[in-house]
């Protein structure tokens, strides 16, 4: 792909979508930024950026987007990433995750995009595939997984029917600084680090053996932005992110000492989760020789700076719960 490109970033007032805004510009991109600030905030919008408020649930406002505009290259990672919520969220699920990016996507059909560049989740693999690795069979075991899937099926099919060339990349626990730590259901660093800044006790659901692989969001941001430039990359799924996994206990206590406290932990009923998710990243290493990851300890670090910088929220509790029936207690308050 030549320069100069115009390229699309969905989500990029969110977390790692302004990241990847972010990338794009510094590669000489032209950037169109779009978001429709559910979650995410105009400062996170990098300058440079056009930025157009919007939601991609609205196929009008989809195809708006073209108006007087074309682009070579669609990067989508606007989407609310709850797994352990969407079991009681199930339409929003579906209309934020799914119908969103198929809207995006018939426009990238009609208006001849070349690459769709699409966020999944390692929450596609399921339970019990570790380490996770692009060749398995996903068994995705909640809504949010099985609508990052079926886009994942539908861009394969897209491209086999009409030629359109996507990416797809799978990362994991992303972390760092722009987290929206005011989201009580999501990003486990950001409720730590939340709580330890409003004197709460961090809370852990289950007994805190559950394990993950947490991922700095400058390990997963340009390997995104710069994938349509490496060919080899074309209509390719890549798992992305950190290799180490951590027990939600000993994240706890990592998450205390950025902050330079001691952890305090209150553990709640278990909840229905994935045990142990962490993935094989041989793919993504060997297509883009990525630097060596950074290491929890200096992310968090770096996420804590920026957190001390902006002070505590107030968790924003979720307003249109679908199904209350066994929503864990701490969701309903």
């Amino acid at each position: 792909m030549t320069h100069p490109t115009t390229v699309l970033v969905t989500g990029a007032a969110g977390f790692i979508g302004s990241h990847v805004a972010e990338h794009c510009l510094k590669l000489g991109f032209r950037v169109i930024a779009t978001d429709n600030l559910s979650g995410g905030f105009l400062e996170n919008v990098p300058d440079g950026c056009e930025f157009v408020e919007g939601d991609l649930r609205d196929s009008a406002f989809a195809a708006s987007l073209w108006a007087g505009r074309s682009f070579d290259v669609v990067y989508h990672l606007a989407a609310y990433a709850a797994e352990g919520l969407s079991h009681f969220v199930r339409r929003f699920n579906y209309e934020t995750n799914l119908l969103a990016s198929i809207n995006l996507l018939n426009e990238c059909v009609n208006h001849g995009v070349k690459t769709y560049v699409f966020t999944s989740s390692i929450a596609v693999y399921g339970q019990g595939q570790t380490p996770m690795t692009e060749g398995m069979v996903p068994q995705p075991e909640d809504p949010y997984g099985i609508s990052k899937y079926a886009v994942e099926l539908d861009l394969k099919a897209a491209h086999e029917m009409f030629g359109l060339d996507y990416i797809i990349f799978r990362p994991h626990n992303v972390y760092g600084e722009r987290q929206n730590i005011a989201d009580k259901y999501r990003n486990v660093i950001g409720i730590f680090m939340n709580q330890v800044l409003k004197g709460e006790p961090m809370t852990i659901f289950g007994d805190g053996t559950q394990t993950r692989a947490f991922s700095h969001v400058d390990d997963v941001a340009p390997i995104i932005a710069r994938s349509p430039l490496v060919e080899a990359a074309r209509n390719q799924v890549f798992n992305v992110g950190a290799d180490v996994p951590y027990s939600v206990n000993t994240l706890a206590e990592e998450v205390a000492l950025s902050l330079g406290c001691t952890a305090d932990v209150r553990h709640l009923e278990p909840r229905n989760e994935v045990l142990h998710a962490f993935s094989d990243h041989s793919k993504v290493l060997s297509v883009f020789a990525p630097p060596p990851a950074i290491d929890l300890r200096t992310g968090l670090k770096r996420m804590a700076a920026w957190v001390r910088t902006h002070g505590p929220c107030i968790p924003v509790k979720f307003e249109n719960i679908e199904i209350a029936k066994m929503l864990p207690p701490s969701w309903s308050r």
